[in-house]
């Protein structure tokens, strides 16, 4: 049927339809409410052989299931253009979704058929005969017209209203559960005042040093090196071997003869030729009156650029400095400018746009290299042409001799090109230096070589204009580092986490201290620290002077009162001081805060709908057909 609507696109009464289909079930997702109408509303008892599912007293069959699958899957394949097979509906979890929306239509029809609840067949069949698309010329209902819909979609009156008053029930059962959601006042004024309370304050920052903390001893290091392993774990490295060949590797060993070289000279001559440059002065005129005013008064010795800022030039647009006849766009103007002396004024010119007054202020001539000029460069051009068409000739000889079990040192000799060995690389490219290590196409020859291992034969990686060949030659696995290896960063660790906690406790301490008798102005000038202020600082203000943890310790505690955060280096802590509180005003919403209400809305809404399915779904007695379920999934897994 859906072939049938695509071929039939561009009707009106195809569009009429695939309008319905989209409506049909917009809220739960499935697709194809005719060809499904049959199973949906069929009344069984017990799992048959081909029972999938069991909800109340309807029955989920396999083929419904399998047909509701595919229409899921060709939809997806013409969003993401390309074909999409079973195996990854089930890889993305496609297949649990397509039988959980069909399992939640079935619950929410066996609800309302418990709460004896249904739409009006009046209310359908008078806004689908107000519908225009179904009317004749009058203006009035046309029931053959409406017929040859329904004959089209393959649906009787019958079917069509069963379909219609099922579908608009599950629509407002749905609505009551999750849709036209008010949320409290106090939550939308908290969510608001959370938003967009601003604070101002005050600060200064102490600094700890290193000379405050006592010299660890060994048995300190070795507490914090095993209390701590994983900071002095090394990460996993592959030892990979490679050959590669690109045309620079080929070019240097290739020799060109004189004969060559001549006839590249004259191919590529054009590519050695410079033509002239002129560093042009010009100014524009309306018309030619002003231009030989303009020539006067620089003939008298005024200069150049005065003459042209004094008829509303710019300086710096005077000027067009090493420029080519062909730069400029008004061929009568690039004529007359290759055509003056250096260091003249010309006659005004009269252009296709306007009248142009020029000087010439620099010359260049034109330069045709010749071939000794060139030779080196012509000779590496030819050099790496003539590489290029070795590259598959070397392909070829490098997969014969692997077929033949050969090194990778031995095939690079025997053809000339490179081989690399690199003794440990992490996936991430840093060797155990924990320096970066360039490698030839990095980021695929790094996926590659962590997806395989010792012993593998791998397809080479093509390069732009080449290839390279791998193969694992040691898996280095995770290990924690000797102690002897990583003391020094044991210590260095050591030192900063005790700096960190004397931070903290000291400035724990001055809080204290303040809470009992000292102000915050004692307590800067006893730190010998400079006090500044933050104005309307909000939640998710982040600046270079105010950091993220000064940020959220400026809105932990109420006005007038201290709080402290610690530096991001570690090397101290600031003592911060609410100054003021600035609630929002909750009355007029700003369009983005509208929206976030909005989107708590519908997260809300979603939440609930959500849990009212799960409590239809119960109230149901939702049975699947595991075995029958794992056959058709091809796996062992369970439902839920």
């Amino acid at each position: 049927m859906l072939e049938y609507f695509r071929s039939a696109g561009k009707s009106w009464l195809a569009k009429i339809f695939l309008a319905l289909l989209i409506l049909s079930f917009a809220i739960f997702g499935i697709e194809d409410m005719f060809t499904n109408v049959g199973s949906y509303f069929a009344r069984v008892s017990g799992f048959g052989p081909q029972d999938l599912a069991k909800v109340g007293g309807e029955i989920v069959s396999s083929e419904q299931y399998r047909r509701d699958l595919n229409t899921e899957l060709q939809k997806l394949s013409r969003q993401f253009g390309t074909n999409l097979s079973l195996d990854d509906a089930r890889s993305f979890g496609i297949d649990q979704q397509v039988l959980d929306r069909i399992v939640n239509t079935a619950a929410l029809d066996d609800q309302a058929e418990r709460l004896s609840l249904t739409f009006s067949e009046s209310a359908i069949a008078s806004e689908y005969a107000s519908n225009p698309n179904f009317q004749n010329s009058k203006g009035q209902f046309d029931p053959a017209r409406f017929r040859q819909a329904l004959q089209q979609a393959g649906m009787d009156e019958a079917m069509f209203m069963a379909v219609e008053k099922a579908k608009r029930t599950r629509e407002a059962l749905g609505d009551v559960a999750g849709q036209n959601i008010t949320l409290p006042k106090t939550l939308t004024d908290a969510m608001l005042q959370h938003r967009n309370e601003t604070r101002d304050g005050r600060y200064f920052v102490f600094k700890v040093a290193e000379a405050d903390v006592p010299a660890p001893t060994d048995a300190d290091l070795k507490t914090q090196y095993e209390t701590t392993p994983t900071a002095y774990t090394a990460p996993d490295y592959r030892s990979i071997a490679m050959i590669k060949v690109e045309p620079a590797d080929l070019a240097e060993k290739l020799v060109i003869t004189n004969e060559e070289i001549t006839a590249g000279y004259e191919r590529f001559k054009d590519s050695y030729y410079t033509p002239e440059k002129r560093t042009v002065l010009q100014i524009t005129f309306p018309d030619m009156a002003k231009a030989e005013a303009a020539k006067k008064r620089i003939d008298g010795g005024e200069d150049f650029v005065k003459v042209a800022v004094d008829n509303g030039a710019k300086p710096e647009d005077v000027t067009k400095a090493d420029s080519v006849k062909t730069d400029f766009l008004d061929s009568k103007v690039a004529d007359a400018a290759f055509s003056l002396a250096e260091n003249t004024v010309g006659a005004p010119v009269q252009g296709d746009l306007s009248v142009a007054l020029l000087k010439v202020a620099k010359i260049t001539p034109e330069k045709q290299s010749t071939l000794d000029e060139v030779r080196p460069e012509i000779t590496k051009r030819l050099q790496l042409d003539k590489a290029q068409e070795e590259i598959q000739s070397i392909y070829d000889a490098v997969e014969d001799a692997r077929a033949e079990q050969t090194k990778f040192e031995d095939i690079a000799a025997k053809a000339g090109i490179p081989f690399i060995l690199i003794p440990a690389i992490t996936q991430g490219g840093l060797g155990k230096d924990g320096q970066p290590i360039s490698l030839p196409a990095q980021q695929e020859l790094l996926k590659a070589a962590y997806g395989s291992d010792v012993g593998v034969e791998n397809d080479a990686i093509a390069l732009q204009d080449g290839y390279v060949w791998y193969e694992v030659r040691e898996v280095i696995p995770s290990a924690v580092r000797p102690f002897e290896e990583v003391k020094d960063a044991v210590k260095k660790d050591f030192v900063a986490a005790k700096l960190r906690t004397l931070a903290s406790d000291k400035a724990k301490a001055m809080i204290t201290k303040a809470g009992t008798t000292t102000k915050f102005e004692s307590l800067a000038t006893e730190s010998n620290a400079e006090i500044k202020t933050v104005a309307g600082v909000k939640r998710t203000d982040t600046t270079e002077a105010f950091d993220s943890v000064a940020t959220l310790a400026l809105f932990s505690v109420n006005q007038g009162s201290l709080t402290w955060a610690l530096e991001s280096d570690g090397l101290g802590a600031r003592i911060i001081e609410v100054s003021k509180v600035n609630l929002p005003a909750t009355a007029a919403l700003s369009p983005e805060t509208k929206e976030i209400l909005d989107a708590t809305k519908n997260g809300v809404g979603g939440d609930l709908l959500t849990n009212f399915l799960r409590a239809s779904r119960a109230a149901s007695n939702v049975e699947i057909n595991e075995e029958l379920w794992k056959t058709i999934r091809g796996s062992s897994t369970t439902t839920p």
